[in-house]
């Protein structure tokens, strides 16, 4: 598996991962609290400040893969992975770390530290579309 491979891979299971803890983190609230679970709210907002944090982190993966997934399968497609292949790692590392500062905090700090791991992950998307695109080698 090539590390764009990996990348991709990578993200959409982080993404499902995400899911798989909001739905075992509803489940415990209906089982255990009593609580109907047709009465959760889709953005998460009537759950304590955790469960806002998971569904937001969910929510920011859903928003964020299409565009870094086409990107990747473009270069997997196209037998160009040398173009994204050495920042793969890096990309996956900034998408995963931003997740964990996301369900930490929501301090000034953790936002701004989860705002740098998101930029990273721009600027390496904006890299890639460069080297696929033939603007720099």
């Amino acid at each position: 598996m090539t590390p764009t491979a990996g990348a991709l891979l990578g993200f959409a299971s982080w993404t499902i991962f995400l899911v798989v803890m909001i739905i075992a983190y509803r489940s415990g609230i209906a089982i255990f609290a009593k609580r109907a679970a047709n009465t959760f709210k889709p953005e998460g907002s009537d759950l304590p400040p955790f469960g806002q944090r998971l569904t937001r982190a969910h929510a920011n993966c859903v928003e964020n893969l299409p565009a870094a997934g086409a990107i990747l399968l473009y270069a997997i497609a196209t037998n160009q992975t040398g173009a994204t292949d050495g920042l793969a790692a890096v990309f996956l590392g900034a998408r995963l770390l931003q997740s964990l500062v996301h369900l930490a905090s929501t301090s000034g700090p953790a936002v701004m530290a989860r705002f740098a791991l998101y930029l990273i992950q721009i600027g390496i998307l904006g890299v890639w579309l460069a080297r696929l695109s033939g603007l720099i080698g």
